[in-house]
């Protein structure tokens, strides 16, 4: 079985970054500042990263469908709507927690830190499994892509 690369690396992306924001939680709770400053940013980099390769197969690719078992469609879309919203509120937490962070505004980082690597840990273990369900346990559906989409092509 092969799986498609963009997605393979979107989805290690995030990991990596679920990975590096755990490591970076780590070192703050030991008092290792500047190295946990420099974890959390590459956890940021590889969040973005995964934001530019999943945003340009969407726009010149597409998406793929759920092209597993009709019975599990519906748990499927109700998965993948919370993942999204969790990856939304995870990216949002994320920028401030960052911004926050580095600004020194640390009463708002202590508060949202924690709130935001529990949102992202479940980010990327949704991820995983919304990458398991499109191109490992099942055959993705149609891919569409959003260019041919809005010109009728």
């Amino acid at each position: 079985m092969s799986v498609p690369i963009l997605p393979t690396i979107s989805t290690a992306c995030i990991v990596i970054s679920a990975l590096l924001v755990a490591i970076g939680w780590g070192k703050i709770r030991n008092g290792q500042i500047e190295s946990h400053k420099k974890t959390m940013i590459a956890a940021a980099v590889f969040a973005v990263i995964f934001f530019i390769i999943y945003s340009s197969r969407t726009v010149f690719i597409g998406n793929t469908s759920f092209g597993g078992p009709e019975n599990l469609k519906l748990f499927y879309t109700i998965f993948l709507i919370f993942h999204i919203t969790l990856a939304t509120v995870g990216a949002v937490l994320g920028i401030i927690s960052l911004w926050s962070g580095l600004k020194d505004k640390l009463n708002i980082h202590k508060k949202l830190g924690p709130v935001t690597s529990i949102v992202w840990f479940g980010t990327g273990i949704t991820g995983v499994f919304v990458y398991l369900f499109l191109y490992v346990l099942y055959e993705g559906g149609e891919t569409t892509s959003l260019i041919k989409a809005i010109l009728g092509g």
